[in-house]
């Protein structure tokens, strides 16, 4: 599981052309079952997404699919979690 936190590197104005590509990305991610959250950070300097895939290499190839990085107005730091502990409801989400 990993934890992608996502930091503007272009004014807002900037990053908002591109917010209704990075939904599209979003939406689709979702569909493909890669992503579980996603949000923004609170002051809005970037998101947040947690994705349940394994491999590190196949998450760098999805996020290379994000409107974002394409545009050059984000960059991304991904952190590996290994879940030892979660509320039941959390369960179904983790592989």
């Amino acid at each position: 599981m990993f934890l992608i936190s996502i930091h503007y590197t272009q004014p807002l104005e900037i990053v908002d052309t591109f917010l209704e590509e990075h939904q599209e990305f979003l939406n689709h991610q979702y569909a493909a079952g890669t992503f579980i959250f996603s949000g923004r950070k609170v002051p809005r300097t970037g998101g947040v997404i947690l994705s349940n895939l394994t491999s590190q290499d196949e998450l760098e190839h999805v996020l290379q699919q994000d409107p974002f990085y394409h545009h050059e107005v984000a960059s991304y730091e991904i952190t590996e979690i290994q879940i030892t502990k979660c509320d039941e409801r959390f369960e179904p989400f983790l592989r």
